[in-house]
């Protein structure tokens, strides 16, 4: 472990592509974990496979981060003491670590050309370059040194590999798993630097870096698991074995149903995103659905993931980043993989949803109105979202439609349009509308409409206050065909508050209409 006592963590994707909902989750826990101990928070980008690079992949990444809530001390776009931290503007710092090992004797040159490679593994099942094939293959060790130095110089490309020697158990201290063993055996000389491009393999420059940038806890995903053993080799060849940081495998996320990590076509097949925000792919123009613009609150998508994985220790689910920063313990991680329920993604938002009040949720109904053609102002959206946001939505499943509360100010616009637009029509085969309009119904109506058209005070307040007593004394009982005639159907909120929010006008105007269309 680093020196340095203070804690140092970093989240380091490559940009190329959008940020899988996985890497948020890595990045989270070590942004709490940072927190937590009073640490500080490295954003680097590991941009070394300069093939795979995708433009506008950098802003997303940073993009995600702002709109989550996640902040970094240090890296890309921030500053700071260790930089640069693009992995592209430091290819001498990689260069001269890549020389410290040739002449430690750590490394070797390999002339093998990709042609080559592919034949060998061809022909040989489960081919490895390691000490068993090595010395048959076309490299520094077989060419002799001053060979390989005639290719160099006449512009024969190569790489650089990690020699490995094979027989050694390599022990992995791991805050989640505990002791990892690997044995050597297993392990091929990886390759380190490509002359190609004058770059090198993320095994080299994830190690250089986080060595010089102090890092004392690597926290990342399960699937780096298998390359740990050759990392603590690596920082052994160098000489920096007590300052080597503590590792901590996250475990994966799972498809919510089947075998298999989360993918892309997961989300896609049951209607979830897994990505934070929408990415519009430059080379296909394909677009792929982000939470954000799905309608998810930060705080959701944040509590929620924090808890695949993870649990406090005890039954609170909603937990503010405060709250988690000071629950979160690595310990506590589990070795196996977390289910992607999805499902539970609504529950958190709708949680999120209620603590907001009507108020702050007003402009994104805008938004959603202003979709559908609907203006409107803010106060009046305000009015809306109180009297419908504890209503349930049905929705589509594989396994047939399902029911749950709003979780989303997208789902209110189905459950509202009565609110901004009366119904043109009424379906006399519907079971609300036919029974609750028989043939004294558009008298009752009529009874009804008249009393409110006297009336001064149009508030909820005011039209109860009027009306409750007036029907007492009528003996009628008019709230449904009232409903029918206002919504068309058997939905809606409270009707003196649906009445008051349409105005006094619009109130008559639409009881006139169902009164002529239903008779």
């Amino acid at each position: 472990m680093s020196n340095n006592s203070k804690v140092r963590v970093r989240f380091a994707p490559s940009p190329t592509g959008p940020l899988h909902i996985g890497g948020v989750r890595t990045a989270l826990y070590n942004y709490l974990f940072a927190r937590q101990r009073g640490g500080e928070f490295i954003f680097r980008i590991e941009d070394t496979d300069s093939t795979r690079f995708v433009p506008g992949a950098e802003a997303y990444i940073i993009e995600s981060f702002r709109w989550l809530g996640i902040t970094f001390d240090e890296g890309v776009g921030i500053g700071g003491s260790h930089g640069p931290y693009r992995q592209s503007e430091r290819r001498d710092i990689y260069v001269r670590y890549v020389g410290q090992l040739l002449d430690a004797g750590r490394a070797y040159y390999a002339f093998d050309t990709p042609e080559e490679l592919a034949a060998r593994r061809e022909h040989e099942a489960n081919f490895q370059y390691d000490a068993s094939t090595r010395m048959s293959m076309r490299n520094s060790l077989t060419l002799g040194l001053d060979e390989a130095r005639r290719l160099i110089a006449d512009g024969t490309p190569y790489v650089v590999r990690f020699l490995i020697e094979p027989g050694e158990d390599v022990h992995v201290s791991d805050l989640i798993r505990g002791d990892v063993c690997i044995n050597s055996s297993v392990l091929d000389d990886k390759v380190l630097w490509k002359s190609a491009d004058g770059l090198p393999t993320y095994h080299l420059a994830n190690i250089v870096d986080d060595h010089l940038m102090e890092v004392t806890h690597v926290i990342r995903g399960e699937e780096w698991l298998p390359s740990s053993p050759l990392h603590v080799l690596l920082y052994r060849a160098f000489g920096w074995a007590d300052t080597m940081p503590q590792f901590a495998h996250l475990p994966l996320l799972l498809k919510p149903d089947g075998k298999g990590k989360l993918s892309k076509r997961d989300g896609d097949r049951l209607g979830f995103p897994v990505f934070p925000l929408e990415w519009h792919d430059p080379t296909s123009g394909e677009v792929s659905s982000g939470y954000r613009e799905r309608g998810y609150m930060p705080e959701a998508v944040v509590n929620f993931l924090a808890l695949l994985g993870w649990n406090p220790g005890d039954d609170q689910e909603v937990l503010s980043m405060s709250d988690l920063i000071a629950k979160f313990d690595l310990t506590k991680c589990s070795k196996n993989g977390a289910r992607f329920d999805y499902v539970k993604g609504f529950w958190f938002n709708r949680e999120y949803l209620m603590r907001r009040s009507n108020e702050a949720l007003a402009p994104d109904f805008v938004k959603v109105l202003a979709a559908a053609g609907i203006e409107t102002t803010a106060a009046r959206a305000a009015t809306v979202v109180g009297l419908m946001r504890d209503k349930v939505i049905t929705y589509d499943t594989k396994d047939g439609p399902r029911k749950r509360n709003i979780s989303f100010v997208s789902d209110l616009w189905p459950l509202c349009r009565f609110f901004f637009v009366a119904p043109a029509t009424f379906d006399r085969d519907d079971k609300f509308v036919r029974k609750n309009w028989t043939e004294a119904t558009a008298a009752e109506m009529r009874l009804l409409r008249d009393k409110l058209a006297t009336l001064t005070d149009f508030t909820s307040d005011a039209i109860k206050a009027a009306i409750d007593p007036w029907v007492a004394e009528q003996g009628l009982k008019p709230w449904n065909a009232w409903r029918v005639c206002l919504v068309g159907e058997g939905q809606g909120p409270d009707m003196y508050a649906l009445a008051a929010f349409l105005g006094q006008e619009e109130t008559l105007r639409r009881m006139d209409f169902a009164i002529a269309q239903l008779g």
